[in-house]
């Protein structure tokens, strides 16, 4: 298994020597970024926790810069130019659409 050395902080040093054989997995953990970024997943969380009316349910729809990113993403796909990190974004977007659609029904 290859070793790397790293240095850190006295107190990061402490912090990291109470995690012990985690250690490894935690930085997995940390390099694994969510295939959307977190606002949009905030937005939606926000949006259901105001406890929208059903009128406001089905008037719901992504903000701006969700619907321009997501007309990037189509683009490069159709183009055949999607690199594997903007694939998985673009499937989690499909993901948050069926939810939307899901909670416009009523299926939720």
């Amino acid at each position: 298994m290859p070793r790397i050395t790293v240095e850190v902080s006295e107190e990061l040093s402490l912090q990291l020597a109470q995690v012990g054989d985690r250690l490894p997995e935690l930085l997995a953990l940390s390099l694994q970024q969510p295939a959307v970024p977190a606002q949009v997943y905030r937005y939606i969380l926000d949006f259901l926790a105001s406890n929208p009316t059903p009128e406001q349910i089905a008037e719901f729809k992504h903000t701006p810069e969700m619907q321009e990113r997501l007309r990037t993403l189509l683009t490069r796909s159709n183009a055949g130019e999607l690199t594997p990190t903007e694939l998985k974004e673009l499937d989690e977007y499909e993901r948050i659409e069926h939810l939307v659609v899901m909670i416009k029904a009523g299926n939720f």
